[in-house]
């Protein structure tokens, strides 16, 4: 078989389009032709004779599952493949095998926002003391506890004083109000389908006969449930190809396991292992930075990044005195690039790892003219106005979606009100009742007072009627559903530019529909629709077309590139971020996200931080990320543009002397005066430190002599002063002072978070 794409892959990417039956791993490093290998592959196994519902692609967000669809089209002409993400794989088998978890097959996919009010439902009903833990972190635990496929009843929290059947009894609670509701939470997509394919032989060599070949992109972001429902699919016919990176993982906050993919060898012994070195996407000097940094991991498979592309330019590290200045060159930068002719704005992206970074960003765009786009899908979908016309195509669905009716009582505003709605849950209680079918119950009016019996009347009516519209189309469905509630009129009479800016974007929604439809021609469901939506990832509302500058998480930049990338905050406690130097795991996956950020560069670099940030409430100097130690420095061009100089934190470079010479001089009162004697107070500390910096292999502090007036640097506190060497017994113990705390803190000399600065030499 000599087809025409064949001949444009590499060796070891023709290997893998090519490769015959059998488990399958390709190690494919960023920029390295994943995707067109995923898709080669697929057409390969389509003009081998392979049936298109044989195959079955997994992927991690609906734009990469799109982006393959349109691929295989293109190559082959054929469809009827499955191909998407895992969760809304999913969310189709629990539409057929959904009864056997106590799901029909309209049930509801819920969001956080309503999982955590069924959930508060069930602590308030098992009467769990929210004393120690509030309520996200019960809902973080049971969201543990579902991706590592435990149920109720074997359910062992970790790291709490309060005992395991307390936690059982508020997780199967929280089942039992889900399932009240005929809705699924997120994890329960992949528990439900897990759980089937484990308790239900038949069905699990039913849909293993059916899928032949298995593929499975970015197999280094799959979690415990997305294993065991991968590895149950290929047990009969063991044609599993994974394809993924170890040092692309950054979703372990989310339950991900880097041991599926390092351990995906000894899972298949027979595994064959091919590995896509060769980088498409970088220069070479963007590619040498990116490598030096993930060397320092552990935790990986060993490759190397090539490519044919030229040097390139050095990649920049810029330091500015604040996150406004810091938001303000990078917008002015751009800008400049701009109007000269050497860029268009879609050329830039933005990365920051805390998306409430992206504030002082949209200031400075706003100020300097630039047009951007912040890359946050799910933003769109929780605004108010979204999820009021959410919840009415929800109650259409699924008229025991109580979140969803409790939402539709209020929006437009009615005068159903508060005792009214109590009344109606009592009732529903009773009779084991949706709160949509006890408005439909006559009984139900003689509870009530005849004055709130006319709306709610009214709402029965309403939405009888609603469940009479007949479906031919999301956008004719939207805005039928629209007209019928009278949400838009609402809106209109309301005549403020809050309700002017809730009718953009409601017409923004149905430009939404309108493309649902276009990707689905030959006819779609209702269920599919808000199944999109339930599943949308923040990349996939992203539009390349439009000339502006992308403004992103750096989790949300994974698969993205751009020839231009800025990314900003390389300080401790940003990236990386807090507490993660506690644990090696955590540590190295804050490499890995900066690694993936890096990568994302096509043909320029740049770096930021700042010398003050606000965060969480509180102006405070900042410390340097210890990443930026471990770049490579000839690969660097550092500029210090702060007004105190400070660049040598990771140059090595004395700070400049102030306008008037004074090496001491303070900033702008009216700028920072919260750091006025703070700053001073540190200048003496920021000239000695200069070693301390340059030299990323300093030793421990309990291998150095310490002495009162040695400096140390601490993860979190950044850099202080040793005032007094206590001991106590036979324990040692050192009383640092920290300016940026103003206290001082007593510390083990053997305490790993810190670092001592060797005596000065000569």
């Amino acid at each position: 078989m000599s087809s025409p794409y064949l001949a444009d892959l590499t060796e070891p990417q023709r290997y893998a389009v090519t490769f015959g039956e059998g488990p399958l791993l390709v190690l494919a490093g960023p920029g390295s032709g994943k995707t067109r290998v995923i898709t080669c592959r697929i057409a390969f196994l389509l003009e081998a004779g392979t049936p298109p519902d044989r195959i079955l692609a997994l992927t991690f967000t609906n734009k990469a599952a799109q982006e393959i669809v349109d691929r295989v089209v293109s190559l082959t002409g054929q469809k009827g493949i499955w191909i998407g993400t895992f969760h809304g794989f999913c969310a189709r088998l629990l539409r057929r095998y959904g009864r056997l978890v106590g799901l029909e097959e309209n049930f509801t996919i819920y969001d956080e926002g309503d999982s955590l009010r069924v959930l508060r439902a069930a602590v308030e009903r098992t009467r769990f003391p929210l004393v120690s833990h509030s309520l996200a972190d019960v809902a973080a635990a049971i969201h543990r506890a579902k991706n590592q496929l435990q149920l109720p009843e074997f359910f062992v929290p970790k790291d709490t004083a309060l005992p395991p059947e307390l936690w059982r009894q508020v997780y199967a609670a929280y089942q039992e109000e889900l399932q009240r509701r005929n809705a699924a939470d997120f994890d329960d997509l992949l528990l439900h389908v897990a759980r089937i394919l484990g308790e239900r032989p038949d069905i699990r060599e039913e849909l293993d006969d059916r899928f032949r070949f298995i593929l499975v992109d970015e197999y280094q972001d799959t979690n415990l449930a997305q294993y065991a429902i991968a590895r149950a699919l290929a047990i009969n016919y063991p044609n599993l190809t994974v394809t993924g990176d170890p040092d692309q993982s950054i979703y372990g906050w989310r339950g991900a396991s880097l041991r599926n993919i390092l351990e995906f060898e000894k899972d298949y012994p027979q595994v064959t292992v091919v590995r896509l070195e060769e980088n498409y996407r970088s220069t070479r000097r963007i590619l040498r930075v990116a490598d030096t940094l993930i060397a320092r991991n552990r935790l990986r498979k060993p490759k190397q990044l090539l490519s044919k592309k030229s040097e390139g330019k050095r990649v920049r590290v810029l330091i500015y005195k604040s996150e406004q200045e810091e938001a303000l060159g990078i917008a002015e930068e751009i800008l400049r690039e701009v109007k000269n002719g050497r860029r268009c704005f879609r050329d830039f992206a933005i990365f920051f790892r805390l998306n409430v970074m992206s504030r002082p960003l949209e200031a400075a765009f706003r100020q300097c003219g630039v047009p951007y786009q912040l890359v946050n899908g799910t933003e769109f979908f929780r605004r108010k106005e979204i999820q009021d016309l959410l919840a009415y195509l929800r109650i259409v669905l699924n008229p025991r979606d109580d979140e969803a009716f409790i939402r539709i009582c209020q929006s437009p505003p009615r005068s159903v009100g508060a005792r009214s709605l109590d009344r109606v849950r009592e009732f529903a209680r009773r009779g084991g009742l949706s709160l949509a079918e006890a408005i439909c119950m006559e009984e139900l009016f003689r509870e009530i007072s005849s004055r709130a019996c006319k709306p709610v009347r009214e709402l029965s009516e309403r939405l009888q009627h609603l469940t009479q519209i007949p479906y031919s189309g999301a956008e004719a469905f939207v805005r039928a559903i629209l007209d019928s509630t009278g949400y838009l009129a609402y809106l209109r009479a309301e005549g403020t530019p809050e309700a002017y800016e809730r009718l953009v974007n409601l017409e923004e929604f149905v430009s939404v529909a309108r493309q649902f439809d276009l990707r689905h021609p030959q006819g779609s469901t209702l269920e599919q629709f808000l199944e999109e939506i339930a599943l949308v990832s923040d990349p996939d509302r992203w539009d390349r077309g439009e000339d502006c500058v992308a403004v992103m998480t750096l989790h949300a930049a994974k698969g993205l590139e751009f020839p231009v990338v800025y990314i900003v905050g390389l300080e401790q406690g940003l990236l990386p971020y807090e507490d993660s130097w506690r644990d090696v795991g955590e540590l190295e996956e804050e490499r890995r996200l900066l690694f993936v950020g890096i990568t994302r560069a096509r043909e320029e670099l740049t770096l930021t931080r700042a010398v003050y940030r606000e965060f969480r409430g509180q102006a405070r100097l900042t410390i340097p990320s210890p990443f930026l130690l471990e770049l490579p420095r000839e690969e660097l061009e550092i500029e210090d543009l702060s007004e105190e100089r400070v660049g040598f934190l990771i140059e090595g470079a004395c700070p400049r002397e102030g306008a008037a010479g004074n090496p001491d001089s303070e900033p702008a009162e009216n700028q920072w005066p919260n750091h006025k004697g703070e700053i001073k107070k540190q200048e003496g500390l920021f000239h000695l430190a200069k070693d301390l910096f340059q030299e990323p292999s300093s030793q421990p502090v309990a291998q150095v002599p310490v002495a009162r007036g040695s400096l140390v640097l601490h993860v979190d506190h950044g850099l202080g002063r040793v005032v007094r060497v206590a001991e106590e017994q036979k324990d040692v113990w050192l009383d640092v002072e920290f300016v940026p705390l103003g206290r001082i803190v007593r510390l083990s000399p053997a305490d790993p978070r810190i670092r001592v600065l060797p005596p000065k030499r000569g």
